[in-house]
């Protein structure tokens, strides 16, 4: 390959490179932070993610049933926060080795910890890491126009991916080219 080609080359990456980094530097920010506090939200001190409290009893024999921890939660937190919240579950979470079980509602991020055996509410919480998690993979464009199928976070992650791939060869070639033009020169 001759040198004007190599140079056609480079500049035609050099201009790929640039108009992406200009078109995808907010999304990479915003990746980027949000991945670096996930990566640290159990070591948030309960600021992002509510500290797994302790119950009373491990043996699973002992707890309540899963109906009476779950009318105890939803009353909690319509008693507590607001009676207005919708009761609708994301997941519940039974940590035997914790005696406790989680309760996750779908609305406001917020969480409710039983002692899995009495029943006793042991924590009354908001996991602003849920929400840190749905802006971090797109699922909170998702939640906001009601797309059920999870279409946008299929496509803002395979924007990324394949974004950060043509980023990392582009910027490959901008460090490599030159050498290389150098070489053949």
């Amino acid at each position: 390959m001759n040198r004007k080609k190599h140079a056609a080359i480079l500049r035609s990456t050099r201009k790929i490179h640039r108009l992406m980094g200009i078109f995808l530097a907010v999304l990479f920010l915003i990746m980027a932070v949000t991945g670096l506090l996930l990566g640290w939200k159990k070591h948030s001190y309960g600021i992002m993610l509510p500290k797994s409290e302790k119950g009373i009893s491990t043996n699973i024999e002992e707890w309540m049933p899963l109906d009476s921890l779950h009318s105890i939660a939803t009353k909690t937190l319509h008693e507590n926060v607001d009676s207005n919240l919708s009761l609708k579950l994301d997941r519940i979470d039974a940590r035997p080795d914790k005696g406790m079980m989680k309760f996750v509602f779908e609305e406001g991020y917020h969480e409710i910890q039983l002692d899995a055996t009495t029943g006793e509410v042991l924590s009354i919480d908001r996991r602003i890491s849920d929400l840190i998690e749905e802006i971090h993979d797109g699922s909170i464009v998702d939640d906001w126009l009601n797309i059920k199928n999870g279409a946008f976070k299929v496509f803002y992650n395979t924007l990324m991916g394949l974004s950060l791939f043509l980023f990392v060869i582009t910027g490959v070639w901008l460090w490599v080219g030159p050498k290389f033009m150098k070489r053949a020169k």
